[in-house]
């Protein structure tokens, strides 16, 4: 634990960080400046810790401006971020695309020779797979995720593009097909690791493998809030490091576009983004995940989300300059549709504001 981190005072049992030193991204952070003033974030954190949150971590500018770690929780202590591990899949194959492996637009039958000739399947492109409107079949896994041969084999039910599904096979099949483009000599995970988080100094703990040693990547990342915070602010400069872009920005802005089936998703990430309230009704994540929409004025317009079960959070708004990270227990409870406690994004947000 870094120094100085630690508050004590009479009536208080958690440690909160007011920072006052910037936070470079590819670094480690630096020991916040002593500055031990309870901000007015704390109704959020309170919020927060009441429906059993670990960690609150905001970041503005690139600076941490404030850190809580309630219920146990630590800033070096790594928590699993669940469904919240798919959006470095966007990341990951914007430097794809970047590294000249893959086009978003592509044919995965390109790749998956199985597919082509195959009526639907043989339409899908990674985008589609990435924006979970392939046309597959999806399961409600509950973290049992496919193999990556096996993804390979799920049966196609509608046309491409015309039917979001949320799920975690369509990721384990993006990682079938990128380790072929690797040509099977690193897995997906190495990929990021060596390509994107080494570069910008971002850690993980450990990432959860499946039956056939390769890595979930719809899910089973463990990172500390700060780490999290980091991959938030290098998507929040648009894949840069000091200036220097490590994946392309035009490209990472793909991730950020919704589709015809859901504009409140793009390519493995949640989107703020208006649309017609009978679509967001058909949606379950929509109505019963999250209440992250555009008509809470506390919540910015151009907010993108990674999330997961048990409301695990990482908000990032490039506008206003902010990155914003939140954890909690009950996974296991999240996935059995039991998580999050009544947990609001909106509520959340309202008394963050206050800040």
């Amino acid at each position: 634990m870094d120094a100085g981190l630690r508050l004590v005072s009479p009536g208080f049992t958690r440690r909160t960080v007011l920072a006052g030193t910037a936070a470079a991204i590819g670094a480690a952070f630096a020991a916040p400046a002593a500055a031990f003033a309870e901000p007015a974030y704390r109704a959020a954190a309170d919020y927060s810790a009441s429906f059993r949150g670990i960690s609150m971590l905001v970041m503005r500018g690139g600076r941490i401006v404030f850190e809580d770690y309630p219920n146990g929780g630590a800033p070096d202590r790594p928590h699993e971020l669940a469904s919240g591990a798919k959006s470095f899949c966007g990341v990951m194959a914007a430097a794809a695309v970047q590294d000249r492996l893959l086009r978003l637009d592509e044919l995965a039958a390109d790749t998956l020779p199985e597919w082509r000739e195959h009526p639907l399947k043989r339409r899908i492109t990674i985008r589609h797979i990435l924006s979970l409107t392939s046309g597959l079949a999806t399961r409600r896994a509950r973290g049992d995720l496919l193999t990556y041969e096996e993804s390979v084999a799920v049966e196609a039910v509608a046309e491409p593009g015309t039917v979001f599904a949320y799920g975690g096979d369509p990721f384990q099949l993006f990682g079938e097909i990128l380790t072929r483009k690797l040509g099977r000599k690193e897995d997906p995970v190495a990929y990021l690791k060596r390509r994107v988080l080494d570069p910008a100094g971002i850690a993980f703990a450990s990432w959860r493998r499946g039956r056939d040693g390769m890595p979930h990547l719809g899910s089973g990342a463990r990172l500390t809030a700060r780490d999290w915070a980091r991959f938030g602010e290098f998507v929040r400069l648009g894949g840069k490091v000091e200036g220097r872009p490590i994946v392309n920005p035009a490209t990472l802005e793909a991730c950020f576009q919704g589709s015809a089936a859901n504009p409140a998703y793009g390519l493995s990430w949640w989107l703020n983004r208006p649309m017609p309230e009978a679509r967001r009704a058909a949606i379950p994540q929509l109505r019963l995940a999250t209440d992250v929409r555009p008509d809470v004025p506390e919540i910015p317009a151009d907010l993108v989300l990674a999330a997961g079960a048990g409301k695990q959070r990482l908000y990032v708004s490039r506008k206003e300059e902010l990155v914003v990270v939140r954890q909690a227990t009950g996974i296991l409870e999240g996935m059995r549709g039991r998580g999050g406690n009544g947990f609001s994004d909106a509520e959340f947000w309202r008394l963050l504001r206050r800040g």
